[in-house]
């Protein structure tokens, strides 16, 4: 009796709230973003649905204070960032990291790091140096997990083979959160990122291998993965079927000499509130160039730059800033 009798009570409580206009104390806000089933959520408890833009830092370091802007100025509100730890490339210190994602948010935009040494490649050590790399300079997003995501390693694991993709990143992942970071993180699909198939038949036991139950599967969506609006469509079904949070990190409008759907990417994007990111800001080489969105670090934008920015179910169309901005 005395038990309803609380119950009874409680529920007054909860009507003379309302009764009065008030409203119930919110859950506490998260420290960062995290994931809950197929959506991904910011630190303010808004689900966040990424349109954003790659670009390429690490070949280009000296124009990053002018490519920035010109990126936040499309509406974007996430930015993928090309980082180096020196196995291939010129490597990113962890003070120009910390300057990267200050001038990032600055601008409003969400900053997706990635290490791009290892693309492509099947051997472990590849993936084990990207995470050094990360453990190195943790300093930087330790603190920043409602404004900074980590991308393992760009579209390692070139194979078309899922078990040994979901063999490194089972050891890969658990490396990084016993070494404290807690930042939501990224794996890229095996075949160079356009093998979602891996995803599908290994990607919930990677994502069990996550203590914090934070991490995020990428497609990369070119002539194979992105071909037509059936395959874009597939793609997409057959990862978030399995109850598990999807991106497409990459795509083009065009890749080496085969079309890619990039309207059924954006439209089917839009439908299933997946995130996309593409690919890429400016300074592909000369045979890739159709992949530039701008003509220069600030430069005006492209065709395939009009289609991504102004074009149907585009970022100044869809995209939406995370809640802490």
């Amino acid at each position: 009796m005395l038990r309803m009798k609380k119950s009874l009570i409680s529920m007054l409580a909860v009507l003379t709230v309302f009764a009065f206009g008030g409203t119930l104390p919110k859950a506490e806000a998260a420290a960062g973003f995290y994931v809950s089933g197929t959506k991904i959520y910011d630190s303010t408890g808004k689900p966040f649905v990424m349109r954003g833009i790659n670009y390429a830092h690490s070949w280009f370091k000296s124009d990053l204070n002018t490519a920035i802007p010109a990126i936040a100025n499309t509406g974007a509100n996430t930015v993928r960032i090309v980082l180096s730890n020196g196995s291939q490339y010129t490597k990113d210190d962890i003070s120009s990291v910390k300057n990267i994602i200050s001038l990032v948010s600055q601008h409003k935009m969400v900053a997706i790091l990635e290490v791009h040494d290892a693309t492509g490649k099947d051997d472990y050590a590849s993936l084990d140096e990207a995470v050094n790399y990360w453990i190195s300079i943790k300093d930087a997003f330790i603190g920043k997990e409602d404004r900074v995501m980590i991308n393992i390693a760009n579209e390692w694991y070139g194979s078309w083979n899922g078990s040994g993709w979901a063999d490194g990143y089972k050891q890969a992942i658990p490396k990084l959160r016993n070494a404290g970071i807690k930042n939501t993180l990224i794996v890229d699909a095996a075949g160079w990122g356009q093998y979602p198939q891996s995803i599908v038949d290994y990607g919930q036991s990677v994502f069990a291998a996550d203590s914090q139950k934070n991490t995020v599967f990428s497609i990369h969506m070119y002539e194979y993965a992105g071909k037509d609006a059936a395959t874009v469509k597939s793609n997409m079904e057959n990862v978030i079927n399995k109850g598990l949070p999807l991106i497409i990190g990459e795509f083009g409008g065009y890749h080496q000499g085969a079309d890619v759907d990039e309207t059924a990417i954006m439209k089917y994007g839009q439908e299933k509130g997946i995130g996309w990111l593409a690919w890429s800001w400016h300074g592909n080489s000369a045979e890739l160039n159709y992949l530039d969105l701008a003509t220069g670090p600030n430069g005006s934008l492209t065709s395939w730059g009009n289609t991504v920015v102004h074009g149907t179910n585009g970022i100044k169309q869809t995209s939406v800033k995370a809640g802490i901005f």
